[in-house]
């Protein structure tokens, strides 16, 4: 993947979406104050290289635009997502991640069975905020988000975080939007990152 491309898409959509009081703050941010084009989206499981972050989130960009816009989602729910609350709760779920990994290396075993480091990322996060409540902690500071927005990106790692299987349950059946962003970043994570 190109940074420079994956960048030029994030900020187009971004811009063409999020209209709000605060975006262009919190968009300043991500593209002059943090690591958010550069860092990885993990240590090494999903988009585990440099820009990996940035990638991730377009990658549940497209997933979750498309999940919410199937003709079947609107009929069980009810309701449609407007453009600019797919478009936060997408790109925004896991800005939790910014400037929290450090370049590493770490052994593995190569081919003939003979250990040698490679290069790696570990965690060095200095606001140890949680995961997704730390992401609406962060986005909150720079712009107001929906109930909706907030819920969404808070439970998205849904059943597969730490948290009360029932509280996800609970987050899923009340606000739609939790569930289709955490099945839009399974989807991104196991499927097209895997």
């Amino acid at each position: 993947m190109n940074v420079d491309t994956t960048k030029q898409e994030f900020i187009s959509i971004y811009k063409e979406n999020i209209k709000r009081e605060g975006a262009e703050k919190l968009l300043d941010f991500l593209v002059s104050k943090c690591d958010f084009f550069t860092a990885p989206a993990s240590t090494r499981f999903h988009s585990s290289y440099e820009g990996g972050l940035a990638q991730h989130s377009l990658n549940v960009y497209h997933c979750l635009k498309a999940y919410v816009e199937r003709e079947r989602f609107s009929e069980v729910y009810g309701l449609t997502f407007s453009e600019e609350s797919v478009a936060i709760a997408a790109l925004l779920h896991d800005v939790c991640k910014v400037d929290t990994y450090v370049r590493d290396f770490r052994n593995v075993k190569n081919d003939q069975g003979v250990w040698e480091k490679i290069p790696s990322y570990r965690t060095e996060d200095k606001l140890p905020y949680g995961h997704g409540e730390k992401s609406v902690y962060m986005i909150s500071g720079f712009m107001r988000l929906t109930r909706e927005e907030a819920m969404a990106i808070r439970w998205h790692m849904g059943f597969s975080g730490t948290e009360d299987k029932n509280l996800v349950g609970r987050a899923f059946e009340s606000f739609p939007l939790a569930f289709a962003l955490s099945v839009a970043d399974m989807e991104s994570t196991y499927f097209l990152e895997a």
